[in-house]
């Protein structure tokens, strides 16, 4: 069986997937229970999707930023935040996302250990955490907030742990756990 194959089939059905899938249900449930207090507080019109693709993004960017050489390969590729986006639309039916979540488990070092066995790298879904917010950082350049949110659970966001280091650098090196309503 090639590395990979043996890699996805040891996911298949375990713990970790059944967590991941649990606390992404979760955090739809959050989305959907802020929307609602949204709409009811402010009476406005709200949007969510899924995914974002990236030939949108770019076609956005190119009329921002003329004469910057923005690309994508596929039509199809997209930033897909477990959470989706969700955007408030205007008058003229424009939209300005005020929440993209994510959520993310990241370890299993400490289950590790109970069998025996010995510790993993670190950083996986951290990395992809990192993908994202770039993506959506520049796709959102031109506005004064960046309205992203991770919740992080595992062992590997232990007061110990080195992954808290890369979640600070992929936050710019902004605080952990802090809200800043504008870009700084």
């Amino acid at each position: 069986m090639a590395h990979k194959d043996k890699l996805r089939s040891q996911r298949t059905g375990t713990i970790i997937n059944a967590t991941s899938k649990k606390m992404e249900k979760d955090v739809m449930k959050a989305l959907d229970k802020t929307a609602e207090y949204i709409v009811g507080k402010f009476s406005v019109m709200l949007d969510h999707v899924s995914d974002l693709h990236l030939k949108d993004v770019v076609v956005e960017l190119r009329e921002r930023y003329h004469g910057v050489d923005f690309s994508y390969k596929f039509d199809s590729s997209s930033m897909r935040p477990d959470g989706g986006v969700l955007s408030i639309v205007s008058k003229d039916k424009k939209k300005y996302p005020i929440l993209i979540a994510e959520v993310k488990n990241q370890g299993t070092n400490d289950l590790r250990a109970k069998e025996g066995l010995q510790k993993q790298a670190k950083g996986n879904a951290i990395e992809r955490l990192g993908k994202n917010i770039i993506g959506f950082r520049t796709a959102l350049l031109h506005e004064s907030i960046f309205p992203f949110v991770c919740f992080g659970d595992g062992c590997d966001f232990a007061p110990d742990s080195s992954i808290l280091d890369r979640v600070i650098t992929i936050s710019m090196f902004g605080e952990l756990n802090k809200i800043r309503v504008h870009n700084e």
